[in-house]
């Protein structure tokens, strides 16, 4: 079945970079030029002298988002998206990204595909926790990783961590990531986890520099629901690198596969292992 065609983008810039306004002037021309109406969000347009509009009503009102940037423009695009269920794809400034993966020298003949409807959209798992605070409950949204760290460097960090209600490991370190297979390439990686494929269903628990050798990395199926403990110290939970969350001495944190997905635009050629290959440089 053939994608419907996109008829309006929205735009998000990488921010504090005003010199993406040319770039931004391009993109919108090459747009243009295909019968596809542009739209900035309005900080990214403010930072250009654009003007802009509010980026809920631009999810609403747009086919697709594109962002202008790198990796993490995309992924911050994404979690505000989220509840739009709208489709977001990456032109990247500077080098290859991961998930932002269209140069602008191939812009013209994707916006061209765009709008005849060939493309195609991969569906993306998304992490969901919610913190148990005294004063009520916090939800958010990770694409990459839920990262539950030390707020000091001085400590070791203690979590009691259940699956299913079970008790399952404790973890005594620096910390533990909990990753989507989208963030298995990102902070994951560095810590020895596994590279996963990114259409799975499952999420992975990597530790960070454990006190025991024998603490490894494990991987488990999107079905499951985890809970992290700190019984002894406090922690810091940083979402996707980006936001940060304090957990006191006796808080929890449950995370599990979001019941949605993200969704990724790509050109229909798109190849996960050719990216994996030239970003990792495996097989050099």
């Amino acid at each position: 079945m053939q994608n419907r065609s996109i008829k309006k983008i929205g735009v998000v810039l990488r921010p504090s970079t005003p010199e993406l306004k040319s770039s931004f002037f391009k993109l919108e021309k090459i747009f243009i030029s295909h019968s596809i109406e542009v739209y900035i969000e309005s900080i990214s347009g403010g930072m250009i002298d654009v003007m802009g509009m509010e980026f809920e009503l631009l999810c609403k009102k747009c086919d697709a988002l594109v962002t202008l940037g790198g990796d993490g423009t995309l992924i911050s695009a994404v979690r505000r998206s989220f509840d739009y269920e709208i489709p977001v794809f990456g032109v990247y400034a500077g080098n290859l990204g991961f998930l932002a993966d269209v140069s602008m020298d191939e812009l013209d003949l994707f916006a061209s595909n765009l709008a005849c409807g060939k493309y195609r959209i991969d569906e993306r798992s998304v992490l969901e926790a919610k913190v148990l605070k005294e004063d009520g409950e916090i939800h958010i949204f990770a694409f990459n990783d839920v990262v539950l760290t030390r707020p000091s460097i001085s400590n070791m960090i203690n979590l009691e961590t259940l699956v299913d209600g079970k008790a399952f490991n404790k973890y005594h370190g620096d910390g533990v990531i909990v990753s989507t297979p989208t963030g298995s390439t990102a902070y994951n990686l560095s810590a020895g986890g596994p590279v996963l494929f990114p259409l799975t269903k499952v999420f992975t628990l990597t530790p960070i520099c454990p006190h025991s050798l024998t603490q490894r990395p494990v991987v488990l199926p999107g079905e499951f629901a985890i809970e992290m403990k700190t019984p002894s110290n406090p922690a810091l939970m940083i979402i996707d690198g980006q936001d940060m969350y304090e957990l006191d001495i006796g808080e929890s944190v449950h995370i599990k596969l979001a019941s949605k997905t993200a969704k990724l635009i790509h050109k229909e050629e798109f190849n996960y292992f050719d990216v994996l290959k030239a970003k990792l440089g495996w097989g050099e």
